[in-house]
């Protein structure tokens, strides 16, 4: 039983929601040198808060020494890429941003998304706590803070004369264990009438997709609408909004404002989601305690289909590096056994070595130099685009593969 408390309301938690054992940090890639060397695993045990519904993990190592240095460079999907110029044109177009308005990114990356406002002429600020990933976002000329956001911060940045009229937040809210402490930042920092944009996973998208690989220690908590709602109404925030999005399998994209702004009224979409969502159980414990068996008759499929492939001799190599696929290979023990290697367009991962498995990275020209019979997709979120890009692989037979949310063989 778990002594930890929930983050969100604090009281102790003690339902498993999945146990994925134990799992090295996902974005942590090896250098060759690393090999030999002790490799720290972590409990990879989510829990689910009986009290506000909150899915969770505990936090067993530091945000700094998570993403000081950060792996994950947005701007190497051009799939995502499209889905920031969109949102760009729909933020504009709904809101009227203009010269005069401030645009502030929490958790900015490589400043993909923020350079779409500045290309308007919109003024941005950047806030990302990873070094090097910031460091290309200001060679892009987006300014950018360097440091991890909370109600510190955001009380600094408001003294010095920024404040938000939209404050963006695209795969960060997850990454956040101090949560109380960051939506609180997020208060402080938006005007009196700005607008808050969060996105992340749904909780009841990983469930319906079995996507239990998005798991990983980089996210402490995994939201149903339910439980976001909780999470933003403590710090005085309203959710007005909200759309449900196809990225990483499945996202929402909620909109907030100061709980005393009246100028932006509930839509229906809010009242229809909430109301889904109870009605799929959303608000009863036993509807979260029955998914780890789910996923345990999953990774028994997965091995079973391994096993069988490589005795008929088949060769099996990845696309991709993701800290999903991490997840994925470190639960069902898959390491260079069955999958030779992987590749990658990130140069940062090239040459490196997955964390756990030991599966070697390379740039893609690595598959046309051994013809593979398997193309096992790690991004699956990405699996279209990828196909698309990878149908060369088709001339010689070679199959894709995709694992999750069941195993699946695409000619």
């Amino acid at each position: 039983m778990s002594l930890a408390k929930c983050r969100l309301c604090e009281v102790t938690l003690k339902h498993s929601f999945v146990n994925l054992g134990m799992s090295p940090l996902a974005n942590s890639y090896l250098e060759f040198k690393q090999l030999q060397k002790m490799e720290p695993f972590y409990p990879l045990h989510v829990y689910v808060c009986e009290n506000c519904y909150l899915v969770q993990l505990q936090e067993f190592e530091a945000p700094d020494n998570i993403f000081s240095q950060y792996a994950y460079f947005s701007s190497y999907s051009e799939t995502w890429l499209e889905h920031a110029k969109i949102y760009t044109q729909l933020m504009i177009e709904r809101f009227g941003l203009d010269s005069d308005s401030e645009v502030i990114e929490l958790g900015s990356n490589d400043g993909y998304l923020l350079r779409y406002f500045r290309e308007m002429n919109i003024p941005v600020l950047g806030i990302e706590p990873a070094k090097n990933v910031a460091k290309v976002a200001e060679a892009a000329g987006i300014p950018t803070v360097v440091t991890f956001f909370g109600s510190e911060v955001a009380t600094r940045l408001r003294r010095e004369g920024s404040q938000a009229d939209l404050l963006v937040g695209n795969n960060v809210l997850a990454h956040v264990p101090a949560l109380n402490d960051f939506v609180e930042g997020m208060r402080i920092l938006l005007k009196p009438q700005g607008l808050i944009t969060m996105e992340f996973p749904h909780l009841m998208q990983l469930v319906a997709g079995n996507q239990f690989d998005t798991i990983y220690h980089e996210h402490f908590s995994y939201f149903s609408f339910i439980s976001v709602k909780k999470v933003f109404a403590k710090q005085g925030l309203s959710i007005f909004d909200v759309e449900e999005l196809p990225t990483h399998g499945g996202s929402l994209r909620i909109y907030a404002r100061h709980a005393e702004d009246q100028t932006k009224p509930v839509s229906q979409r809010v009242l229809d989601l909430h109301e889904r969502e109870v009605d799929a159980g959303f608000t009863e414990l036993s509807s979260y305690l029955s998914f780890g068996e789910r996923v345990k008759k999953t990774k028994r499929n997965i091995l079973d289909f391994m096993i069988r492939a490589k005795e008929e001799k088949g060769i099996i190599v990845g696309y991709g590096a993701p800290a999903k696929g991490n997840t994925l290979l470190n639960y069902c023990g898959i390491g260079t056994d069955f999958i030779e290697y992987t590749v990658d367009l990130n140069p940062y991962k090239q040459g490196r070595f997955l964390p756990g498995s030991h599966i070697p990275i390379y740039s893609p020209e690595k598959i046309m130099e051994t013809k593979p019979d398997y193309l096992l997709i790690l991004p699956w979120n990405l699996k279209d685009e990828i196909m698309q890009q990878m149908n060369f692989v088709r001339d010689w037979g070679c199959k894709f593969l995709l694992l999750i949310p069941e195993v699946e063989v695409v000619a």
